[in-house]
């Protein structure tokens, strides 16, 4: 088995996200397209624009997954109306994707060499998905804890991420212990804090470390907080994915345009998030390539503090310390030299070389 391949997270049909490997960004369409194919293949140029690794959106039935009674979340009768306005199962059922819009997207997909993803939400949903061969799944919060269709998921032998809002560490250990009993180990679990839009301060980012102690999985982040002061942190923590939702326009009706990022904001934070990524290095403390001609000119030396007669003990009082452009012994020697005697004259403000020192 090669190293990358014994890392924890996805390592599996030229995918690789984990440790070590550039952050794999998802652009979170969702249901942003409102129903609407036109939108939807809109929203593929805006993540391909931007720089995102893969688009993602929703593919499920309402019938299959909501009552006709369920109410509505709060943020949803604030985005949508109430429940006698419209009822969520008549809401979801104007954002479902035929088979044929699936085809449609996915050639949008192909098109500009982005990773095209989709959470299914039911049974027929992921059948849909394999046999449009999707390269994983993504498995949303709301099914988390949803062990038969975590389950029934994993039976396909295709790699997963899954979102953990609203869940504990119990659960979350749960589902992985089940997703790895199906006989998945290409799996990488987001942190996530489930509300539209979700306050920083309980974005709780070092779940993601708990995580990866408690189940030995990759971890990333799917992000609802507004702004990216939450998104940089998550990947300077290590986030090994992140996920951010966007949209055309954050006006348009719908449950999740006003949590969601417009195309200019999303290209600039992964901008943002690249940037980053590049900073954090790769742990060895070493000289950087741009530090060299500093490290020479602002960096000090031992230097003569008065004429010094060959054959002299060089003291305290006859040396210092001072800029030489990079000549000269290190200060970092200092002892070392002390009570050694000259081997030639050296000049006030002369850099003392080793040449100079008896040995």
């Amino acid at each position: 088995m090669s190293n990358k391949m014994s890392k924890r997270g996805i390592y599996s049909g030229g995918l690789a996200i984990g440790p070590d490997e550039p952050v794999f960004i998802i652009a979170e369409a969702g249901v942003n397209h409102n129903g609407d194919l036109g939108m939807a293949l809109e929203l593929v140029d805006v993540a391909a624009q931007t720089g995102a690794d893969a688009v993602k959106f929703q593919t499920f039935k309402a019938e299959h997954i909501i009552t006709r009674q369920a109410p509505k979340a709060q943020y949803h009768i604030e985005t949508t109306g109430s429940d006698e306005d419209q009822s969520w199962f008549e809401l979801l059922k104007t954002q479902e994707l035929t088979r044929e819009m699936h085809e449609a997207i996915i050639e949008r997909c192909h098109a500009h060499d982005i990773l095209f993803l989709s959470t299914p939400y039911d049974k027929d949903s992921v059948d849909l998905l394999d046999e449009l061969d999707v390269a994983l799944y993504k498995v949303a919060s709301t099914d988390a804890n949803n062990i038969p269709f975590l389950e029934y998921i994993a039976s396909k032998g295709r790699p997963m991420i899954m979102s953990t809002a609203m869940c504990d560490l119990q659960e979350v250990a749960a589902s992985v212990e089940a997703i790895r009993a199906a006989g998945i180990d290409n799996l990488v679990v987001l942190q996530c804090t489930g509300s539209y839009p979700a306050p920083a301060g309980q974005a709780n980012l070092k779940a993601m470390e708990t995580i990866t102690e408690a189940c030995g999985v990759a971890t990333g982040y799917s992000d609802h907080v507004p702004g990216m002061a939450v998104a940089i942190g998550a990947i300077a923590r290590g986030a090994v994915a992140y996920e951010k939702h966007y949209t055309l326009d954050r006006s348009l009706p719908g449950p999740d345009h006003r949590a969601s990022l417009e195309p200019e904001e999303l290209k600039a934070l992964i901008t943002s998030i690249r940037e980053v990524e590049s900073s954090l290095g790769d742990g060895t403390k070493q000289v950087m390539p741009c530090e060299v001609e500093n490290r020479k000119k602002l960096r000090k030396s031992i230097i003569a503090a008065c004429s010094i007669a060959p054959g002299e003990v060089l003291s305290p009082e006859k040396l210092s310390i001072k800029r030489a452009g990079g000549q000269g012994i290190s200060p970092d020697k200092y002892h070392e030299v002390i009570g050694k005697r000259t081997a030639s004259k050296l000049e006030p403000d002369e850099p003392l070389t080793l040449s100079a020192i008896e040995q």
